[in-house]
Formats: C-alpha cells, sequence, structure tokens
C-alpha cells in the first residue's frame, strides 16, 4: 500500500510540475488539492505528499485553507542562479579542461548542432541546450557539482517556461546557443579564460531571449 501510494505521489508529482513548465498553471495561480484528487483518482495522501515536495523545492508556497501557489520567479532569481552556475561551470571547466577527450569534443559538438537545429521546438532546444552545459563540465568529473548545476536548471526551466512561453513560435530565433562554438574552440586551443569569458556571454543570452 505505501508503495502504491509512493507511486501515485511520483505521478502526481511530476504531472503536476510538467503543467507547470508547459503553462496550464501559470505563476501566481492557485492549485486546488481537491482539484487535483479529482483529476488523478486518487487519494488525499499522495496529492498532499506531492504538493508538498513541490513546495519544499520553492515550485509552490502553501497558503493554509486556500491552496497552493505557484510561485513567480523574478528577473533577480534568474540572475542569482545564472551567476551561480557561472562560477560552478568556470570552476569545473577550469578543474577539468584538460582531461576533454576529442570523442568528447565531438559530442558537444553535435549537441551545439541539435540545440541550433531545434530553435522552433521551445523543450526540444531547452533539453539539448542544457544536455550541453552539463556534457561540458562533465570532464571534472565530479557529480556532485554535476548534480547541483542540474538542479540550478531545473530552476530555470520554469522561469525559461514563465518568460518566454508566450512568446515562443516559428518566427523567434532563440540567441541562447551563439557562444557555444566560441566556447569549444577557446577549450581546444587551451585558453580557458577565453572560454569562461564566453561562457559569461552565453549566460548574458538568457535575459536577452
Amino acid at each position: 500500500m505505501k508503495k502504491e501510494q509512493n507511486s501515485l505521489k511520483s505521478i502526481v508529482y511530476q504531472k503536476t510540475l510538467d503543467g507547470i513548465i508547459q503553462g496550464e498553471y501559470k505563476a501566481g495561480q492557485i492549485i486546488n488539492e481537491q482539484e487535483l484528487v479529482e483529476k488523478f483518482g486518487c487519494s488525499k495522501a499522495p496529492v498532499r505528499e506531492a504538493l508538498i515536495a513541490l513546495c519544499n523545492e520553492g515550485v509552490l508556497r502553501s497558503i493554509p485553507r486556500y491552496g497552493y501557489e505557484v510561485i513567480r520567479l523574478t528577473g533577480r532569481d534568474v540572475a542569482e542562479i545564472l551567476r551561480y552556475r557561472l562560477i560552478l561551470e568556470s570552476g569545473l571547466l577550469m578543474d577539468g579542461f584538460r582531461n576533454i577527450t576529442e570523442e568528447q569534443f565531438q559530442a558537444l559538438e553535435e549537441l551545439d548542432r541539435l540545440c541550433n537545429a531545434s530553435v522552433d521546438d521551445m523543450w526540444e532546444h531547452w533539453d539539448y541546450n542544457a544536455r550541453f552545459h552539463l556534457a561540458l563540465v562533465s570532464c571534472s568529473g565530479n557529480t556532485y557539482a554535476q548534480n547541483q548545476l542540474k538542479k540550478s536548471m531545473d530552476i530555470l526551466k520554469r522561469a525559461y517556461a514563465q518568460f518566454y512561453w508566450d512568446k515562443w513560435d516559428a518566427r523567434y530565433n532563440p540567441v541562447d546557443m551563439r557562444h557555444h562554438q566560441e566556447i569549444l574552440s577557446c577549450l581546444r586551443s587551451g585558453d580557458i579564460e577565453g572560454a569562461v569569458q564566453a561562457l559569461d556571454l552565453d549566460f548574458g543570452d538568457f535575459t536577452r531571449l
């Protein structure tokens, strides 16, 4: 019974988070516990546990006797996360850039190609861009740091949806990958300072989407 409840909790958690990311639930909107019980056809326990988990991760805010509010990410939130990412990613690059193999460079080139080829699909584009950055710092071999980077990207994904969901269409050309080639070129030549500068410019493009 406990295993089934945990499984239901995971389903409610992921579906609710997906709903927030995909615009079903907007920033500032109230999510009602009973509505989710009816939506998923389950008891209150797994729904409540899923909502509490989302609160603990800063996705929702509990309002007693009212519901759960979708937290609005601000420009300052994004700036702070991007600053954190710059410090983390540049540190990991400096620590391990000499270990990047030709095979890894080729994999990064392919991810950059896919990122550029997917500009008409918001989430496919996001996925390839995120995979590019995660692969970029994998040369450090620091699994803990990579997991922290993944967590910060998950938060930025919500900001991506919140800020750009209604602006994205086939004519919209994102620029958040235009410095990928410069980063790789600098790394190939051993210019780590140039790579970090290009990484900084790359993050700056996030706020100019």
